[in-house]
């Protein structure tokens, strides 16, 4: 089957919170309608994080294509403009395949790189990283914040003044451009979106808070089942704590505290748990707020089946 060039391209995101039940509709979806799946999930791209993120299994990576899963070891940092370079690439080729774009997952930069700009590609010499290093170190963040000043007499909207990575990074950006915050964000806002020529379709996948919350507890029993304490132990010898986005990721920030706590079993799941609850409630913020929804699901009250997507 040939692509042509001439129809419109589309791109497919199914997305939805956590332990929502997106991999098996996804699958079935995609085996339907002739489609590769592309991984819209930070924590998927790292090699080994297997059970505490429900990584697809091997059944179903021979099944059918998946693009952005296994990309780096665990010990390397993977930022959202790699990301966004990858799945470019990947769009691209699975189309020119003349195959279907099913984007699948929920991680929040990642899933708004297909409808905004998220990076602005300034670059950050090290000189420039240096010297606002020295700021910090001699005057703390007072001094970013008096340099920041003096960079914008304007004046500065919407900087959390308190945050020291916010002041850090609006000070690179600031020196690195010779712009204003308000020069930069300015022309950050009127960047096109990567994919602003491919035409999209959005379905939100939801249950009931009740029924998430029981699925949730599900899931966390599973994967203790299924070894993550053990996963978690091989991780760490291979590095998993000098990378902060994959330590930090729920279930793997607490099964590291309980290895070094030495915390009841049953400590560990209520944390799994109760963290996985928070980032639900802010998945839920964020879908209404970040993304056009083009359908929605409700999977406690239909029985949806893969043919009732994205329509």
């Amino acid at each position: 089957m040939n692509h042509n060039s001439n129809s419109p391209k589309l791109i497919y995101v199914l997305t939805g919170p956590t332990a929502v039940g997106k991999t098996e509709l996804s699958m079935q979806w995609a085996l339907d309608n002739n489609a590769e799946i592309l991984s819209c999930d930070s924590l998927l791209v790292y090699k080994g994080m297997n059970i505490g993120t429900a990584k697809p299994d091997s059944n179903d990576l021979a099944a059918i294509k998946h693009h952005g899963i296994n990309l780096v070891s665990v010990n390397q940092k993977y930022s959202v403009s790699e990301y966004l370079n990858y799945a470019m690439e990947a769009v691209e080729d699975i189309h020119q395949r003349g195959k279907k774009v099913l984007v699948v997952g929920g991680s929040g930069f990642y899933l708004k790189s297909f409808f905004y700009p998220v990076i602005d590609n300034l670059n950050i010499s090290e000189d420039i990283k240096n010297s606002v290093d020295k700021i910090f170190a001699e005057k703390g963040l007072s001094g970013l914040q008096q340099k920041l000043h003096s960079l914008n007499p304007q004046g500065i909207n919407k900087i959390d003044f308190k945050n020291p990575a916010r002041v850090t990074n609006a000070l690179h950006r600031c020196l690195a451009s010779g712009k204003t915050v308000d020069q930069l964000r300015e022309e950050f806002e009127n960047q096109q979106s990567p994919f602003a020529h491919y035409k999209k379709r959005v379905s939100l996948l939801y249950r009931t808070r009740n029924e998430l919350s029981e699925r949730v507890k599900t899931r966390t029993d599973n994967m203790l089942i299924l070894g993550l304490i053990d996963e978690v132990k091989s991780l760490i010898k291979h590095g998993i704590e000098i990378n902060p986005s994959a330590a930090r990721a729920i279930g793997y920030r607490d099964t590291i505290e309980h290895l070094k706590l030495n915390s009841s079993i049953e400590e560990l799941r209520n944390s799994i748990n109760r963290n996985t609850e928070r980032l639900i409630k802010k998945q839920f913020t964020w879908f209404k707020n970040q993304i056009p929804i083009d359908y929605k699901y409700n999977l406690s009250v239909d029985n949806v089946k893969s043919t009732d997507l994205f329509k």
